[in-house]
């Protein structure tokens, strides 16, 4: 069986500060994703196949090939580890700013401009009740898309590309900005690495 692992924080703990706090990020990174990867590999033993020569996104988007006994577990487990792994990637101490090229082509085309973009995202992370995320997706049709998931759901499950995510369960917030989880999505506009998204973005597109 092939063993999926916790991939490498590509900065230090303090690195995002003060958009998100050190605590935070050490917590959220090696407690709460390194306890989805170790629940998704634990979930996986009974078939040690199914994850034979595939990544996460290969399973999560045929997630109604998984064995029913363990499905609901590898959607939950699998979704929390894939959610992970893209959000520390979209993740920058030197993001901000706004994107360039083909992608702002592409939000200025779908939303207006991108602050119509900025607050149509900004409204789905702060009204999703309880947790989940907010993702800015690349739909069936190639189109740029916002959705909202709850818990650990994969748009990835119905046919969409996540290119950035906002994690809006408490534990990615609450020691810094307690209840105030708009305080929270207004800082991370500030670290949103543009270039690695717009890389995510092109391939998603072709």
């Amino acid at each position: 069986m092939m063993k999926f692992e916790l991939p490498t924080l590509p900065y230090t703990y303090d690195a995002l500060e003060p958009s998100i706090d050190a605590i935070t990020v050490e917590i959220h990174y090696d407690r709460h994703h390194r306890g989805y990867k170790n629940k998704l590999n634990n979930a996986l033993e009974k078939y040690p196949q199914i994850s034979e020569g595939k990544t996460i996104e290969n399973i999560l988007s045929d997630i109604n090939s998984i064995p029913e006994d363990i499905r609901l577990s590898v959607k939950n487990t699998g979704g929390g580890y894939y959610n992970h792994n893209l959000y520390w990637s979209i993740l920058s101490p030197n993001g901000g700013g706004k994107p360039t090229g083909d992608l702002l082509k592409a939000i200025e085309q779908n939303f207006g401009s991108f602050n119509e973009f900025k607050e149509k995202l900004t409204i789905a992370s702060n009204t999703l009740f309880g947790s989940g995320w907010a993702f800015l997706v690349v739909n069936k049709s190639k189109e740029l898309e916002i959705v909202q998931y709850a818990n650990q759901n994969s748009p990835l499950s119905d046919g969409k590309t996540p290119i950035l995510a906002i994690d809006v369960w408490e534990h990615a917030y609450y020691l810094n900005y307690q209840n105030k989880r708009a305080d929270y999505v207004n800082a991370i506009w500030n670290i949103f690495n543009w270039k690695v998204i717009e890389k995510l973005y092109n391939k998603a597109v072709k």
